[in-house]
């Protein structure tokens, strides 16, 4: 099996367990060895899910204002945890590509296998709800088009960014493609980087 279809048969598995409860609290049941790439793959994925609801809820007009602080502070923390997961996930193809004799000529790509892969697992999520809307039985029949309209866009992309990641991989693991990660550096969650953290000392 390709990789890039380990990540979307993993994907796929991720988002319908999650939709059984609909549960942001519900605990996940990661039934791939620790540690290994699938485990990581299934685990950027719950994060995502999760936190596709998480955004829903917070954008409740009726939400308690102290409810939607905790859920912000969860959401921050949640965008950590992805964040890192991504970087773990580019060091996986780092060590994998490691005695690859790179081309003279070989070029960059403008973001990282695992950054792309970030993108084709939202990308689930908005295929899985998109697919709801259309499936709804209390909308309009405008409704339906609009969404089924979209939602072939969706698939349309998911093929697409697909086909795209695996050829980086490809081009990466012949030396066709440098691979350089930066790491995010991300300053609003560090209290020594953040100045309304820092200043509050």
């Amino acid at each position: 099996m390709k990789f890039i279809q380990l990540c979307n048969q993993i994907f796929d598995e991720s988002v319908t367990t999650y939709h059984k409860t609909d549960n942001v609290d519900e605990p996940i049941k990661n039934l791939y060895p620790f540690k290994s790439i699938e485990y990581y793959l299934y685990l950027k994925n719950w994060i995502d899910t999760v936190q596709w609801h998480l955004e829903d809820i917070i954008r409740n007009p009726e939400i308690n204002p102290i409810d939607a602080l905790a859920l912000k502070r969860r959401i921050d923390a949640s965008n950590q945890d992805r964040t890192d997961l991504v970087e773990l996930i580019d060091s996986y193809f780092l060590d994998q590509n490691k005695d690859v004799k790179v081309n003279d000529n070989a070029t960059l790509n403008t973001e990282s296998p695992s950054w792309a892969i970030d993108r084709l697992s939202i990308l689930h999520l908005k295929i899985y709800h998109m697919k709801q809307e259309v499936d709804r039985n209390d909308t309009t029949a405008d409704h339906k088009l609009q969404c089924s309209n979209k939602l072939d866009v969706l698939l349309e992309q998911k093929i697409d960014l697909s086909e795209a990641i695996s050829q980086l991989i490809d081009d990466i693991s012949s030396g066709k493609k440098k691979m350089k990660v930066y790491k995010q550096m991300k300053m609003y969650n560090d209290p020594a980087l953040n100045p309304v953290l820092y200043g509050s000392k």
